[in-house]
């Protein structure tokens, strides 16, 4: 009677002992893993996102800026382009 009741014991100690590895986490890769690279210039990128939303100001603005308007349009133009061409060259 004590076989019957020792076997199944003993079946499931060996299970249990079998299936702990198993369910350990796994190991982390070989060296750190490498973190995203920073995006180039981003000074360059955020003052042209600057000079757009200012673009668009210009654009929609309901007076003339005593007459500057127009040529502040032209400024802004030139600057992004200017800012493109820088970001060109990083490449």
């Amino acid at each position: 009677m004590k076989h019957w009741i020792l076997s199944p014991i003993a079946l499931l100690a060996l299970v249990f002992a079998l299936t702990i590895p198993a369910a350990a986490p796994a190991a982390p890769a070989s060296g750190p893993t490498p973190a995203a690279a920073p995006e180039p210039h981003p000074e360059i990128r955020a003052a042209i996102a600057s000079l757009r939303k200012t673009q668009e100001h210009l654009k929609d603005a309901a007076h003339d800026f005593g007459g500057h308007r127009v040529d502040a349009l032209k400024a802004t133009d030139e600057a992004i382009h200017q800012l493109q061409i820088c970001l060109q060259y990083d490449k």
